[in-house]
């Protein structure tokens, strides 16, 4: 086996909204992807080439984030109306809305059990409601500017929110409390995310950088200054070790958490890159931005090859090693080897292979290093991947997944038959959705009993009106 990266492709392009694209993201089964826009447009783009867009209308102003539940049977929206709207992704294009805010909602984000929802405001809070009922829960409110961005911890005990006031706050969703706040002193922070760990979050600033902070010892890891714009938008690989960003510099980067250094850059949109998002697998990412086009991509760097043998040697990034709870030197990628081998096809095979190379992976990894082979033109404009070292400041190598998420790694990847496992997965994505068939009634149920009431009141009105006029 030879050590090898290959570049990222872009594998399709999207053209239909009608302005500024401003959120993307996944569904689970990669079947769908959907996007947010300053059209107002909420757009649902099939994967199957043959299979038409859904283009969803109902809100009266932009659309600036969107996300789809973990079942894949939701998509959330939220928009400049101050509303947030739950959709069925199908060609019905059913959907129920809820007055969230007092105004303009920049972020929504469903928890990991799909049961809960995250919303972010221009009325500086931050509020939790329940999926199905579209229930107000309740509110964090310390933030003194608008929230911009608010996302759930991969374990859904913690809330990670940004804030024009210069702010990025921790909070403890069950006591409902403020942990610890995260200063941006040059500017705010315009997109949060949690690290699939959950032990680091990501940031990105109207600084033009990156910064990456540990939440437990609540110092900063990494602090990357790659792009010479506004960093817009960001997301973790899957399995941990990388991070792409994108910025109104027209460029998106991707950057090796491990290594501490600038992997690729991406020059594809014509003008600012505004939202980019990482698949459920890490196999693909896409990318949206002011020139209204909706970019897949092809990792391909998440599908390295390793060897004992062949180590191609470069200069690493000088790392400060900061004491953190928990003290780790490197990411030990046999955690994620699941992710990091996507591309085998035979699972015996698989897993002979992962047992042999597991120690090499964890050696290895931090001296192999990538050299720029590409720069790829398509039809649809030009598209150039450069791929360099980028000059970073404190580095230091982000922790480790629990043993837990180890050993749910490889269980999701063998021990059931794909004929069952097929059948168990379908039965469950029937169960979500008689799920959302009921709860879609219930609430015209609750819709339908409101209007009742209100003609009953209407009628007794009338009723007291005539009755006073014939008194007179």
């Amino acid at each position: 086996m030879t050590s090898a990266l290959s570049d990222p492709t872009l594998e399709r392009h999207f053209k239909g909204h009608r302005d500024t694209v401003t959120s993307v993201d996944f569904s689970c089964n990669m079947k769908q992807i959907a996007t947010g826009s300053m059209d107002s447009c909420v757009m649902i783009w099939n994967m199957k080439p043959q299979m038409r867009a859904y283009r969803f209308d109902g809100h009266k102003d932009a659309v600036l984030s969107i996300h789809f539940s973990p079942s894949g049977h939701l998509v959330a929206s939220a928009s400049r109306d101050k509303t947030v709207r739950l959709w069925v992704p199908s060609m019905k294009a059913e959907s129920t809305v809820f007055r969230a805010h007092t105004a303009t909602v920049r972020s929504v984000n469903f928890s990991g059990d799909g049961q809960t929802l995250v919303t972010a405001s221009d009325d500086k809070t931050i509020k939790v409601w329940t999926t199905h009922r579209q229930k107000f829960l309740f509110s964090l409110n310390q933030h003194i500017n608008w929230v911009r961005c608010a996302k759930f911890s991969p374990d859904d005990r913690l809330i990670v929110s940004s804030s024009d006031d210069k702010t990025i706050k921790l909070w403890d969703k069950n006591s409902r409390e403020c942990i610890h706040s995260f200063y941006e002193h040059a500017g705010y922070a315009n997109y949060v995310d949690f690290h699939p760990s959950g032990t680091c979050i990501a940031a990105a600033s109207t600084d033009n950088s990156v910064k990456v902070w540990d939440i437990r010892s609540h110092k900063m890891l990494q602090h990357y200054q790659v792009h010479s714009g506004v960093v817009n938008s960001l997301s973790f690989h899957p399995a941990g070790n990388f991070l792409i960003t994108a910025s109104s510099d027209s460029t998106m980067k991707v950057l090796d958490l491990v290594e501490g250094k600038l992997l690729y850059t991406l020059h594809g949109h014509q003008g600012p890159v505004t939202c980019v998002a990482f698949s459920r697998t890490g196999e693909y990412f896409s990318s949206g931005g002011s020139d209204e086009q909706v970019m897949v991509w092809k990792s391909n760097f998440d599908c390295v090859e390793f060897s004992d043998g062949v180590r191609l040697q470069h200069k690493t990034a000088s790392s400060s090693q900061t004491p953190t709870a928990t003290s780790t030197t490197h990411f030990p990628l046999n955690s994620h080897t699941s992710v990091l081998r996507s591309k085998t096809s035979d699972p015996a095979q698989h897993f002979k292979r992962q047992d042999s190379q597991t120690a090499a992976h964890t050696q290895s990894y931090r001296q192999i290093g990538i050299q720029s082979r590409a720069s790829h033109s398509h039809a649809n404009g030009s598209l150039s991947i450069s791929s360099s070292t980028a000059h970073q400041t404190q580095t230091q190598s982000l922790p480790q997944h629990s043993p837990q998420g180890q050993a749910q790694s490889h269980a999701s990847d063998g021990g059931v038959p794909p004929g069952l496992a097929n059948t168990l997965e379908h039965i469950i994505g029937q169960l979500d959705i008689l799920t959302q068939t009921v709860s879609i009634l219930e609430q015209r149920l609750t819709l339908t009993e409101d209007k009742l009431k209100e003609c009953l009141e209407n009628q007794m009105e009338i009723g007291l009106h005539l009755q006073r006029s014939e008194e007179a």
